[in-house]
């Protein structure tokens, strides 16, 4: 890899955990087309998987008292099984595909973020079943699958820390089950992910640090407009190279 390609990696990975940092999610959706870019997804989906869980990890601890456990219980059995559809379709689809679902997931978040498309209504909890199965198929597939968590979870909480906390809560399991099964089936073996791993740690944790202080000075609706402006250039631009 060239000097170049290691400089555009780092860029993408601080980006994306400053991301993280500012609003608690949203890591995975800007790394991971930007970095498909460059890398299959067969290695990038399992890096950020690493790197996410950790950085989950450090967010729960800071929030461990409002996490809703409640509300993940709940929500485990099924995405149990949408990480095992997930990782089934990982391995054995063709990579246009993948690349066109993985930029048309992003982008329509990205517009959704855009335009605040959202309802303030609490949902009942059976929504939780398909929640689970959609975002643990789509997170073992493409590592993104926060959003369908983030948008059931958002009208279940209405405490903005609460909700923080339980979704890097259920971030945290998600990632552990995907790691179990990651491992088992070699993803997490690749050449050169114990490479790419130590050198996306401290970008991450750097990340992380700055997210936290640009956070407290930041209004909502920015933060919102700047995760959908940043969607919609990585989706358009993994659009631009499955098509190329």
């Amino acid at each position: 890899m060239s000097t170049e390609f290691y400089f555009a990696a780092s860029i993408i990975i601080l980006l994306a955990y400053l991301i993280r940092g500012i609003t608690g999610f949203g890591s995975g959706l800007i790394a991971i087309p930007l970095l498909a870019l460059f890398l299959p997804l067969t290695f990038v989906v399992p890096l950020i998987l690493v790197v996410d869980f950790i950085a989950s990890v450090i967010l729960t601890r800071h929030t461990k008292m409002q996490v809703q456990w409640n509300e993940i219980g709940i929500l485990l059995p099924p995405t149990i099984v949408g990480m095992l559809i997930g990782t089934f379709l990982l391995i054995n689809l063709p990579r246009e595909p993948l690349l066109v679902g993985l930029a048309s997931f992003v982008i329509l978040f990205g517009l959704r973020y855009i335009f605040n498309i959202h309802s303030e209504q609490t949902i009942n909890r059976w929504w939780s079943a398909p929640t689970g199965l959609i975002g643990g198929a789509i997170g073992a597939m493409f590592g993104t699958g926060g959003p369908p968590y983030v948008v059931y979870l958002s009208h279940r909480l209405q405490n903005k820390t609460e909700l923080v906390g339980t979704l890097s809560g259920i971030f945290m399991i998600d990632g552990a089950l995907r790691t179990i099964i990651f491992l088992s089936i070699g993803l997490l073996l690749q050449e050169n992910m114990l490479n790419a791993l130590l050198l996306s740690l401290p970008l991450m944790a750097l990340g992380l640090y700055l997210g936290s202080k640009i956070h407290l000075g930041i209004s909502h609706q920015r933060q919102i407009a700047m995760i959908g402006a940043l969607l919609l250039l990585s989706g358009g631009s993994l659009l631009w190279k499955a098509w190329a």
